[in-house]
């Protein structure tokens, strides 16, 4: 029985598509899904980290489904190794999605992100202290599709035992020395189905929310004295608060993104106290200017 609404009613635009198949009951799902849609000409990815030992198989068994249901398959293998963290793997698979995509002319990625890792991940983030944007940073955009984000774990996994799927497990799925894990087996099965649709309620919400305030934060960037540069007594003028989302919505629009929370908040006092001639580091060679009234971003 699907829940929550819940329906197997996975389509995408028609078009040319990498999709992101690790193996596992969901990809596994995704691509049974979308391979039953006539007009779109799929490219089966997979991406091994590395980490595990018998990783191999995984790729065997992606590769196997591919040739059976006559797809395209690309892969690559990595050796991240056991200690590898889990950021360290996204971002080498996202890199390798991306390549394929542009390898191959597809209009965007397409992933098996469900809505129990939507919930996941807005508690992991919630602990980590990420900030408003941590609450719903998985969605869907223009060139990452997610489109079984409505479903739950236990609609796929009914669905994928209805039609007789095969799928590999990740023995890594349940080492609870990584929190990801530890949230999905000891915290989100203690969700009954009012708990989880009322915070999926609040995600949304929050989703809306965010939307609005990017949309104002982008309003003050231009009117900002220059494209890298602040007004500087204006900034210092502004709330703590509000002057560190200012900056983290100006930073990751002039492509630096990857700053956690302990360096925003020490970029942002810095900005308000340093003395003029500063140059306060932020990340990657690029730091700010302090002038007597502006702010300049170098490097």
């Amino acid at each position: 029985m699907l829940t929550f609404g819940a329906k197997m009613n996975i389509s995408l635009k028609p078009g040319k598509y990498i999709v992101a198949v690790s193996g596992g009951v969901d990809s596994i799902v995704l691509l049974d899904q979308l391979h039953r849609q006539a007009d779109l000409e799929l490219v089966v990815a997979h991406f091994d980290h590395g980490i595990r030992a018998d990783s191999d198989l995984d790729r065997q068994f992606v590769q196997g489904v591919a040739n059976q249901q006559g797809l395209t398959f690309v892969y690559e293998a990595a050796k991240l190794g056991p200690q590898a963290s889990e950021a360290t793997a996204r971002t080498a698979r996202y890199a390798f999605l991306e390549r394929m995509r542009q390898v191959h002319g597809a209009q965007a990625i397409v992933t098996a992100h469900h809505q129990d890792d939507v919930l996941e991940t807005a508690i992991l983030n919630i602990l980590r202290g990420t900030g408003r944007k941590g609450l719903t940073s998985l969605s869907s955009r223009s060139q990452v599709i997610r489109p079984m984000l409505h479903l739950p774990k236990k609609v796929i996994r009914e669905y994928a035992d209805s039609q007789g799927l095969k799928w590999r497990e990740d023995s890594t799925n349940t080492d609870e020395k990584y929190l990801r894990n530890y949230v999905r087996h000891k915290i989100l099965p203690r969700l009954d189905d009012e708990a989880r649709t009322q915070l999926i309620n609040i995600i949304e919400q929050m989703r809306r929310i965010n939307y609005e305030l990017d949309i104002s934060l982008v309003n003050l960037m231009h009117s900002q004295p220059g494209v890298r540069q602040i007004d500087r007594g204006w900034f210092v003028s502004l709330p703590h608060a509000v002057a560190r989302e200012f900056l983290a919505s100006w930073l990751r629009a002039r492509g630096i993104g990857n700053f956690d929370t302990k360096t925003l908040e020490r970029v942002v006092v810095a900005a308000k106290v340093r003395q003029v001639g500063s140059l306060i580091d932020i990340m990657g060679g690029a730091s700010l200017i302090v002038k007597r009234d502006r702010l300049a971003l170098v490097g």
